[in-house]
């Protein structure tokens, strides 16, 4: 058997099998939910509002009944990784906004303020400020070179170029093994520091073995000496 299951807020909709957890039933049809328990019913970051076809969902769980309120379980709210379809039929399914939607927000407020605070620097100030206002969209960026005179246009498309070489760079070392991960400066310095410590205990060494050799060897000559003069006598 298989029931029918909108998501409004995505806008998507599909036909699963009876037996699918919510959850599972989200995947398939490309609509994310987050779970920072990873599943285990620990939270209640995957829970979901089901707006019609509830009689075709599985009763709730205990993980449910202790991180879900009575007040929410009355307007509907599930542990998506908890419920499961039990029935075929057409369930309808609202999520909830995810935290960065949330935050969208707070972050075009302070994008915008990002914004004045360039347009209010001087233009070779502007230049210098690239890097740092990296919150200011491309797009506004792009807008500020072109109608930038031509002395300053190379010297913004240098910066521009440096920024996105190193940025190239750190994803591409971020992705490679860690024996051939690329040294930092203060990893190389450790490393040139080790390298002199040991020629500095091989040095020594050497002259120690050299100091022991030679003592061995004058050793030797006052013994064949003492044995030469008691032959004579």
């Amino acid at each position: 058997m298989e029931a029918e299951i909108k998501f409004e807020r995505e806008e998507r909709t599909g036909v699963v099998a009876v037996g699918t957890y919510l959850f599972d039933a989200a995947r398939r049809l490309g609509v994310e939910i987050e779970a920072e328990c990873d599943r285990r019913g620990e939270c209640e970051t995957c829970a979901v509002r089901v707006i019609s076809g509830g009689e075709f969902l599985s009763g709730a769980t205990t993980r449910e009944t202790e991180h879900l309120t009575a007040a929410r379980r009355k307007r509907g709210e599930r542990l998506s990784c908890q419920a499961k379809i039990e029935g075929a039929g057409e369930i309808v399914i609202m999520t909830h906004k995810k935290k960065e939607e949330e935050a969208k927000p707070e972050a075009e407020a302070k994008t915008e303020e990002y914004r004045k605070q360039f347009e209010e620097l001087p233009l070779e100030k502007k230049v210098a400020s690239l890097l740092e206002l990296e919150a200011i969209a491309l797009g506004e960026t792009l807008s500020f070179v072109v109608n930038s005179p031509s002395h300053i246009v190379g010297k913004i498309m240098d910066v521009l170029a440096e920024f996105g070489f190193k940025l190239d760079e750190k994803e591409k070392d971020a992705k490679r093994p860690k024996e051939h991960k690329t040294k930092t400066e203060t990893e190389k310095k450790a490393d040139e520091d080790k390298a002199a410590r040991q020629a500095e205990t091989s040095a020594g060494k050497t002259n120690k073995d050299n100091k022991d050799g030679d003592s061995a060897v004058k050793a030797k000559r006052q013994t064949r000496k003492s044995e030469t003069e008691n032959d004579a006598h």
